[in-house]
């Protein structure tokens, strides 16, 4: 499928399919969404239990910014984190060159740290510092079978206006099982559906204010 890298509305790039009329992020910025959706109400949520060792699932590695901010947090914070990233369909190389996320977060001095998330091999456990380790595994979501193994999920998958299978309760249900008790989903959707689907595989679910150019959003709780 055709890609095009392009600009958002925050100076931040991401990648467009002309064929699906859909972007990787936001077009309103993102740089912007991941910081809200995934660090913002994901992350720092879940830092509340004064824990600082935690890990992570991302459903949708693609680019890679969610991963890279995330580590700039272990940066800013005493924090350690495992994280894993389910991608079907990696980007390619000359892509990830084109993207100027280092430069739009100005963290030169790790840019070496995000091109090596995306030159690691794939289904090998890598250290990316001291506080971050990196498991990228190319896999469909729906094959997704961890139990009680994470504490947080960025779901970060296409829109369901274009894929609507990933946002089922099948899936969520694979979702639910993944987390630990009290873990936390974070995602960018604010569909009704989507809410009910969370909700009728167990989770407690919460409309919260959305990144710039949207409204709301969902997060959903293991309880």
């Amino acid at each position: 499928m055709k890609r095009e890298i392009f600009i958002t509305s925050d100076g931040s790039t991401s990648i467009h399919l002309p064929d699906w009329d859909e972007q990787y992020h936001s077009k309103h910025g993102a740089i912007q969404e991941a910081k809200h959706v995934f660090i913002k109400t994901g992350l720092h949520k879940y830092l509340e239990k004064n824990t600082n060792q935690l890990a992570i699932l991302e459903i949708g590695f693609g680019t890679g910014l969610n991963a890279f901010i995330t580590y700039l947090e272990t940066k800013s914070k005493n924090i350690s984190i495992s994280y894993v990233g389910a991608e079907a369909y990696p980007i390619a190389k000359d892509e990830v060159i084109s993207l100027n996320y280092v430069s739009e977060l100005k963290a030169e001095e790790f840019k070496d740290d995000f091109n090596l998330m995306h030159n690691i091999s794939w289904e090998e456990n890598h250290k990316i510092s001291d506080s971050f380790s990196l498991l990228k595994r190319k896999q469909f979501f729906q094959g997704i079978d961890d139990v009680a193994s994470f504490d947080l999920i960025y779901f970060d998958a296409f829109g369901a206006k274009n894929q609507p299978e990933l946002w089922t309760e099948a899936i969520f249900k694979k979702m639910y099982t993944a987390l630990k008790q009290g873990g936390i989903l974070t995602t960018y959707s604010a569909k009704g559906s989507v809410r009910r689907a969370m909700q009728a595989v167990g989770f407690i679910v919460e409309r919260l204010e959305g990144p710039p150019g949207k409204r709301e959003m969902l997060r959903a709780t293991k309880s």
